[in-house]
């Protein structure tokens, strides 16, 4: 942005908030909710918040699509956080329940879970299908976002 902010939706109550560039390293807080905006954690999603941090926000974001009955869903979820750690401030991480938003994944095409979708300036930059370890997670985001 021309003004130096940095656009993020808090992905823990859907508030857009405005965060200087130069201030992202220094763990800014959601200004309603107070929730950290920026730093290595997973946060869940509904699809509005989905809607417009994926849209709008100034950091690229990986969205875990997964659903609580999948096996290799879960079974991925801790190394998606220590992928979320590794990158914080690099990159936002979010999941969303397929099974309670299914209407998400018919309009996104989610033919399996999991999915990982790297969201950049609004658009889907990349799909990474499957259970991954964080090493292939890191490397995934790294390697579409430059190191």
């Amino acid at each position: 942005m021309s003004d130096g902010n940095v656009r993020l939706t808090c992905l823990t109550c859907g508030q857009a908030n405005r965060v200087p560039g130069a201030k992202l390293g220094s763990g800014p807080k959601c200004g309603v909710c107070g929730k950290p905006l920026v730093g290595g954690r997973v946060s869940e999603m509904d699809i509005a918040t989905h809607d417009k941090a994926t849209v709008h926000d100034g950091l690229p974001l990986l969205v875990d699509y997964w659903a609580p009955w999948c096996g290799p869903c879960r079974q991925m979820a801790p190394e998606f956080a220590k992928a979320a750690e590794r990158l914080a401030g690099k990159a936002r991480f979010g999941k969303v329940n397929t099974e309670e938003f299914p209407a998400l994944s018919q309009r996104l095409d989610i033919r399996g879970i999991p999915l990982l979708i790297l969201w950049k300036n609004g658009w889907p930059v990349a799909r990474l299908p499957g259970a991954r370890p964080a090493a292939d997670i890191a490397a995934f985001v790294e390697g579409h976002l430059g190191k």
